[in-house]
């Protein structure tokens, strides 16, 4: 970060700062893993909305403490929680039981995933929570507005983890979207620089949603060795694997991606025929706990290639709002109208 960022940027109003009471148009999406209590309070301490993801803990137990310690980390700000709901069978039992914990502890922002979030909308609205469910198909995204969700989330091919099968990049999805929605749109998907949220807004869009950007935050619960590989990438640092199992899954390319796509490409077809490489406990166990990053599935998308450091989360998004803010005044200039807000 230059010394130009010191100052802090300006507050940034759409429909999705105000439908989460945030100061920054940014959504930290649920990492598998990774979106624990700390990264989660970070985001929200620094003026944008995270989501626990309620999958990362073993148990209703250790969920509930995790949403205990985000609460005393932001002082009680409101913070998020993600719920997914799994296309595999059985997957889904857990998360009903995280629904009614998450609500008793006080939680109303809600981002869901995978499945349609039709299951969970009764005790949501109920509870007067706030809902943004992320999709891949904009066909997704309409049919998630005619179930009642505040807001969508929108993912293009780029992102990191399960960017679905849609082949669209993340600014092609958007603006067709935009076209067919009225509640507010988040965009995704290799989404690393300020550049891209201002053009994510100049589109028309309310928000961002970003995950492999903040892989490097200081408070990320990974090891500092792999956060120092993060650092090291640029762009080409990701690859998509599983797709022949209508399942695609980016992430970085290291030893273990690439024995994934070499027994993709000798004929795998099911989950068992890729046995522990694809397990999510590796990633767990090896990368983020260890170090070893040439182990696991490591959700990543190319965004990461912006990371040049290690620093805390706030750093990083001040960086990011004051490059937005820069580029949303150039296009302000080339429009002939006045100082963008």
């Amino acid at each position: 970060m230059n010394s130009a960022s010191a100052a802090q940027a300006p507050a940034i109003d759409t429909p999705i700062t105000r439908l989460f009471g945030i100061r920054y148009p940014v959504l930290l999406g649920g990492m598998m893993w990774l979106s624990d209590a700390s990264l989660v309070a970070a985001a929200v301490n620094a003026g944008a909305m995270g989501f626990i993801t309620s999958r990362s803990s073993a148990d209703v137990g250790a969920f509930r403490e995790q949403l205990q310690k985000c609460r005393a980390l932001t002082s009680g700000k409101a913070y998020g929680v993600n719920l997914t709901l799994s296309r595999r069978q059985g997957a889904n039992d857990i998360v009903s039981d995280m629904l009614r914990v998450a609500l008793d502890e006080g939680v109303r922002h809600f981002e869901t995933a995978g499945l349609p979030p039709s299951p969970l909308l009764p005790a949501l609205r109920e509870a007067g929570a706030v809902v943004v469910h992320k999709c891949a198909h904009i066909r997704h995204a309409v049919a998630a507005e005619r179930m009642g969700v505040d807001a969508v989330t929108l993912v293009g091919m780029e992102e990191g983890g399960h960017p679905g099968s849609n082949p669209l990049p993340t600014f092609v999805n958007g603006a067709f979207a935009l076209d067919r929605l009225s509640i507010p749109l988040a965009l995704g998907g290799g989404i690393g620089h300020g550049r891209q949220i201002a053009a994510a807004l100049a589109m028309g869009a309310a928000g961002v949603v970003m995950g492999s950007r903040f892989t490097t935050a200081a408070e990320t619960p990974a090891h500092p060795a792999y956060k120092q590989r993060v650092v090291e990438a640029d762009e080409h640092c990701s690859r998509t694997v599983l797709s022949t199992l209508g399942d695609t899954w980016r992430v970085l390319d290291n030893e273990n991606a690439r024995r994934v796509a070499r027994l993709e490409n000798e004929g795998a077809r099911s989950y068992e025929a890729f046995g522990e490489w694809i397990r999510g406990h590796r990633a767990r166990d090896y990368a983020y706990a260890q170090g070893l990053h040439e182990e696991g599935m490591l959700s990543l998308g190319p965004a990461a290639g912006f990371s040049r450091a290690v620093e805390p989360f706030a750093q990083t998004l001040q960086a990011l709002m004051l490059q937005c803010r820069e580029a949303l005044l150039g296009a302000g200039r080339l429009a002939g109208g006045g100082e963008a807000p």
